[in-house]
């Protein structure tokens, strides 16, 4: 069975996964853990209770030869790792965002192309029960509009302030829903973003990022949209994390961190009385029929697995983020950032 399984950086993001592999004993057998710190890969021996630690990934990929890896570098690292793998034959799966270079995304995408490989790309959102709701909804219905938003603060990763680095907070973050959207809606067209900065005074990081960014997209099916992405909250209540996908007679508020609401079709009724109100300037009052859908899965959790079988299994089929397409989610938010450094509107590959 094809089920060694290695992973190179074990900070944060590769502390989540490794949980989820710790669940896979009947899958996989964790052999290493690659890391600069040594202390860190040493760790996840410790808490794997397996596998040998690492500071060179080029070693440990010969030594082990493991017939897959997980890849959880910081966005600034990639590029010699990739091609490592692909010049092994390793099947790998790559946490967000997979580069900050376009060129050298693409040159990876085209030689995992070429070479065969199973990949996948950590958008978990995907496999989440919402979002198979949220697609089924928008292919059913003829969106014309999306709003999306994804607020929060400042993580103490210490990259993570610096956008040379991180990309910001756009790309490092808020790309879970921009990927979210494309994922439900289709591809886009253009993009037009604005950048602003001097309002985050305090940051527990070196910090020399955007505190928050406004982009105008265009998608490539015609429809509309605004995301906004923001990284100067204190507080949840500064403002909701969510995508709402809007149709002419009815909507869904995806809450990235709570519920799905539904808003469904009511019927249309001249009485300013009523719930849903046309008045004689066309406006309309608040919908009153509202659902919401919990998520009921452990959605990063399926996202790993789902991959762990493919290699397993030979089959990719189910895998909702490969390489390829999520490349298509990486031009998105690059995009953003060009247009934020020149003031124009970029076409996104």
């Amino acid at each position: 069975m094809n089920n060694r399984l290695a992973i190179i950086g074990c900070g944060t993001i590769g502390t989540y996964h490794l949980e989820h592999f710790m669940k896979y004993g009947d899958l996989i057998e964790l052999v290493g853990f690659c890391d600069l710190i040594s202390e860190k890969a040493e760790k996840f021996v410790e808490k794997a209770g397996c596998g040998k630690a690492y500071t060179d990934f080029k070693i440990m990929l010969d030594e082990l030869k493991p017939d897959m890896v997980f890849v959880c570098i910081p966005p600034y690292c990639h590029g010699d790792v990739e091609f490592a793998l692909i010049e092994r034959g390793i099947h790998f799966f790559v946490e967000k965002p997979m580069t900050l270079d376009m060129s050298l995304a693409r040159r990876i995408r085209d030689a995992i192309e070429e070479k065969g490989l199973i990949t996948a790309v950590g958008f978990q959102m995907r496999y989440c029960n919402k979002t198979d709701y949220a697609r089924e909804f928008c292919e059913s219905n003829q969106i014309v509009f999306v709003n999306g938003t994804r607020i929060g603060g400042i993580p103490k990763i210490d990259w993570w302030g610096d956008k040379h680095l991180s990309g910001g907070q756009l790309v490092e973050a808020a790309i879970h829903e921009c990927d979210l959207i494309r994922y439900c809606i289709g591809d886009v067209d253009e993009v037009f973003s604005y950048c602003t900065r001097g309002f985050v005074k305090e940051s527990p990081i070196p910090y020399d990022t955007d505190d928050c960014t406004a982009t105008t997209v265009k998608f490539k099916n015609g429809a509309l949209g605004v995301f906004a992405g923001g990284c100067y909250a204190k507080s949840g209540n500064a403002f909701a994390s969510k995508v709402i996908f809007s149709a002419a007679n009815k909507r869904i508020e995806y809450n990235t961190f709570k519920q799905l609401d539904v808003y469904d079709e009511e019927p249309i009724v001249k009485d300013d009385n009523a719930k849903f109100v046309v008045k004689g300037d066309g406006a309309l009052g608040a919908a009153g029929a509202k659902i919401s859908i919990d998520s009921t899965v452990d959605y990063g959790l399926i996202c790993d697995r789902t991959f762990i079988e493919a290699v397993l299994s030979g089959d990719a089929s189910k895998i909702r983020s490969p390489y390829s397409d999520a490349y298509k989610t990486l031009a998105f938010v690059l995009a953003c950032n060009e247009s934020m450094a020149t003031g124009k509107a970029v076409k996104v590959e």
